[in-house]
């Protein structure tokens, strides 16, 4: 018993010289419980924190989990993945450097097979439409054609059956079989065994050898294909391979990727090298079949393998950038948020200050105090993390929709342990900061003195920790809005750039024939047929048949100019074959000449009409009507220039400035490769019309072929995501920011006001207006505005280099912009701090005289 008194009184000393040992699970309990009864007793306090704070740690969990899905999240099963790369073929063209991770000819990814020695395994793949199940029930459905050796790269086993073998994915033509996806197989044939049975997947009929394990996608970053066939059963049956015994030895058709695994032992250095010098010598190769490729001392042909994820390897896409991006400018948010909290908890200890001093003096420690008020900070940090979950789950969806053409449906912020782990550790963080300015203040004040002093006790060093916070909320909020007013000026500028057509009107029609073999005559007989039938449809205006879609699929063929020597050192020369209402049908403009009749038929003399960007290049100090051209080979006979069409946007380099260098040609004069399409015009909005379009077609089509309709915006609209991304998200984060800017210094200058009565009375007393009053305090808050559209606009400035590539026909430093968002954020100090000014001047100056 006497030891235990003396080991309390001895606890009880250290208590009172601030010396506490660390704290045990009781008080752990018992600060716990008093923060608890202070949130409770402090209702509107609490549901600010928390909703700030949800806002803030909501929006880096969504932005984290759709970051994550693009560029670092393993695939499901993948074994090793940091051994694991794809490979990026590299080229150089007149000066420009591109890199390929798709559209790689097989026989190319034979020859990475044959001779680099660095990898232990390798497998090709490509994601492709096909029509996919049986007679009626077919779909359109994105399918996985794989090399055997694929799946050897997973750890996953068949939950039913099992994969296709290497011998039955061999040259020319691979074994008919399929592995279906564990969805797909529960969702079609309600999970029984399937082993046996056929399925249709485009023309072939594959037999059903296994199922997938549950969660398996490949390399899909969503969800998984609905089927698995062998690459060379793909590739020997498409007549895209055009001579389908030669598409393994003949380097025409790119449209595969390639994978890889470094032995043990091989750096990524080392496997690079390799996949150079291995695709140095298939350029070789290639040269000797193709002698009109480069030369390889122009060409530069090299590689490096990367990243499986596309936007974690050497060229991430636009969208990938600007989800970087859009992370950081969540982080900002988080960071305003904290700033905005930490103002918010800085008050309250300043309010209880003479509590604070009361307990110090009744022996609490402050090692104490500090633990109680971080207590608090983590708590409110947890609960707002509950909340920001319902934050990233709603908003990660739309993001994750804007972003991903194919969105993981089953990413679920409250189930996914990356994002959870994400979230705690946000919430950890934040609430350690946000504690952090309380905490500075009860370990360095001098809170006995307020025992003396009370609340009239000058608080000059702490106003400055409130208004440093105050300045760095308003910074970043310039920052997010300058960001925001400049990706809301690029949409602009490419939603009134005009592409040489008006997507917005036209429909696109998909013919597949499913097997169905028609020779030559029937073809054009049933193309002829299709263009008239669809003329006929209420609602269309024009119908045209065409080779190629823009930002979808192109087409380039020798093309030779008499007096130029070589064509290809001007640029890329796309062409389109097309029917007589092609220019009616797409709305673009025939500037000079005229287009095409129904004249410029087969027998009658070869015809083109180019793009006024091709004219320019070709002829640029004459008119290019009536000029000779020749298409496929030199001595083709002319084909005469009728007429000059405005350019027009067919890929993406186009649009950020590249050439646009187009011709068209008469589908009676040219026989096109592929290209199974018809564009029609309507009257009105297009969407609601498709099916009416379809049907009648689809009554059209012989046997089991079919059509499918999508309107045209729809693709051309990719090619805007990440500017529409970028101005959506950073418009509403900005609008958080200001927001929260706004509530934070409105809290400042209450407070301040709060704080100042007696000063102000005294003022008045002493012959102050209450104009005089209003100016001082409005004055204050303009000088915290200021401050942070000075600090902030530094900041954008010099953030701007790097932002500048994201934007389109926009500088970054836009002189207009600054100013229009100074002039915002002083409008919302003044509005913020309107209402504590009113009330400034409304000071009694005989209630201070009384203090006194």
């Amino acid at each position: 018993m006497r030891d235990w008194l003396a080991r309390l009184i001895d606890r009880t000393h250290r208590d009172r010289l601030g010396r506490e040992p660390l704290p045990t699970i009781d008080h752990l309990r018992q600060d716990l419980r008093y923060a608890l009864r202070g949130l409770r007793r402090s209702p509107g306090f609490t549901a600010t924190v928390i909703v700030t704070l949800a806002l803030g740690i909501g929006a880096n969990a969504a932005m984290f989990g759709v970051v994550d899905r693009l560029m670092f999240r393993p695939f499901a099963y993948l074994e090793d993945p940091e051994t694991v790369h794809r490979v990026y073929l590299k080229t150089e063209d007149r000066g420009v450097e591109r890199i390929a991770s798709g559209g790689i000819e097989y026989a190319t990814y034979l020859d990475i097979k044959r001779f680099t020695t660095s990898f232990s395994n390798h497998a090709g793949f490509a994601h492709v439409t096909m029509a996919l199940g049986n007679g009626g029930a077919a779909r359109e459905r994105r399918v996985a054609a794989v090399s055997a050796s694929f799946f050897d790269f997973f750890t996953a086993r068949p939950a039913l059956g099992r994969f296709f073998t290497a011998a039955e994915d061999t040259t020319p033509r691979g074994a008919e079989v399929a592995v279906l996806s564990y969805d797909y197989w529960q969702r079609e044939f309600g999970g029984r065994r399937v082993l046996g049975e056929r399925l249709h997947v485009g023309h072939i009929a594959t037999t059903i050898i296994g199922v997938a394990p549950e969660r398996f996608t490949g390399v899909n970053d969503a969800e998984p294909p609905p089927v698995y066939i062998p690459i060379t059963l793909y590739a020997g049956s498409n007549p895209a391979a055009g001579d389908r015994a030669s598409y393994f030895t003949k380097y025409e058709w790119g449209w595969m990727s390639i994978m890889v695994r470094r032995a043990p032992g091989v750096t990524v250095d080392g496997a690079s090298a390799d996949v150079s010098r291995a695709h140095r010598r298939s350029w070789d190769i290639q040269r000797e079949i193709e002698p009109q490729v480069p030369d390889p001392a122009i060409a530069k042909p090299s590689g490096v393998v990367s990243a499986m994820k596309l936007g974690a390897g050497p060229d991430p896409s636009l969208e990938a950038r600007t989800a970087l991006w859009m992370l950081g400018v969540a982080a900002m948010v988080l960071v305003i948020a904290c700033a905005n909290v930490a103002n918010l908890f800085l008050a309250r200890a300043l309010r209880r200050r003479r509590e604070i001093a009361v307990r110090l003096a009744l022996g609490v420690s402050r090692q104490r105090l500090i633990l109680q008020t971080l207590t608090e900070g983590l708590l409110l940090s947890l609960l707002g993390s509950v909340a920001g979950l319902a934050v990233a789950r709603w908003g990660g969806a739309a993001i994750r929709r804007m972003l991903i053409t194919t969105p993981d449906t089953s990413l679920d912020a409250f189930t996914d342990w990356r994002t959870l782990g994400v979230v705690t550790g946000l919430a950890l963080l934040t609430g350690a900061l946000t504690g952090l300015a309380p905490a500075m203040l009860l370990r360095n004040g001098d809170l006995a003195g307020a025992l003396k002093a009370g609340a009239r006790e000058g608080t000059y060093h702490r106003s400055r920790i409130r208004s440093a916070l105050l300045v760095a909320q308003g910074a970043l909020s310039v920052v997010l809005l300058v960001g925001a007013a400049l990706f809301v000026k690029s949409l602009n500028n490419v939603m009134a750039t005009r592409m040489g057509y008006d997507a917005e009107r036209v429909l696109l029609v998909t013919r597949n024939f499913r097997g169905v073999s028609l020779d030559s005559a029937q073809r054009v007989a049933l193309r002829r047929q299709l263009v008239v039938t669809a003329q006929g449809i209420p609602g269309v205006e024009h119908a045209a048949w065409v080779s190629s879609v823009p930002f979808w699929s192109t087409s380039t063929t020798g093309l030779f100019v008499p007096g130029i020597d070589s064509i290809s050192r001007l640029g890329r020369f796309r062409y389109q074959t097309t029917t007589p209402d092609y220019f009616a049908a797409m709305g673009t403009r025939v500037l000079r000449g005229r287009g095409f009749t129904d004249a410029d038929r087969e027998g009658a003399a070869p015809v083109a009409v180019v793009s006024a960007g091709m004219a320019r290049a070709l002829w640029p100090n004459r008119e290019a009507i009536g000029e000779c051209i020749r298409v496929g080979r030199a001595s083709d006979p002319c084909t005469t220039v009728v007429g000059v069409a405005e350019d027009i946007v067919q890929e993406g380099d186009q649009l950020a400035g590249g050439s646009r260098y187009s011709y068209y040609l008469p589908v009676e004069q040219f026989r096109p490769h592929g290209g199974n399409y018809i564009v029609v015009r309507m009257q009105g909005t297009v969407a609601p019309q498709g099916e009416v379009v379809r049907k009648a077609l689809q009554a059209a089509m012989p046997g089991e072929s079919y059509v499918t309709v999508r309107p045209l915006v729809e693709i051309v609209d990719g090619v805007r995501r990440s500017w529409r991304l970028g101005s959506t998200v950073l418009v509403a984060f900005g609008l958080l920011a200001v927001i929260v800017a706004a509530v934070g210094l409105y809290g400042v200058v209450a407070y301040n006001v709060a704080q100042r009565m007696h000063e102000l009375g005294v003022r008045a007393a002493l012959g102050a207006t209450a104009s005089d009053i209003l100016r001082l305090v409005v004055g204050q808050s303009a000088r915290f505005a200021l401050a942070g559209v000075a600090v902030g606009s530094v900041l954008a400035l010099l953030a701007g280099r790097w932002l500048q590539p994201l934007l389109f026909e926009q500088s970054a430093r836009d002189p207009a912009i600054y100013v229009l968002v100074g002039a915002v954020m002083m409008a919302v100090a003044i509005v913020a701090s309107t209402a504590p000014a009113l009330r400034a001047a409304g000071a009694d100056p005989s209630t201070a005289l009384r203090g006194e």
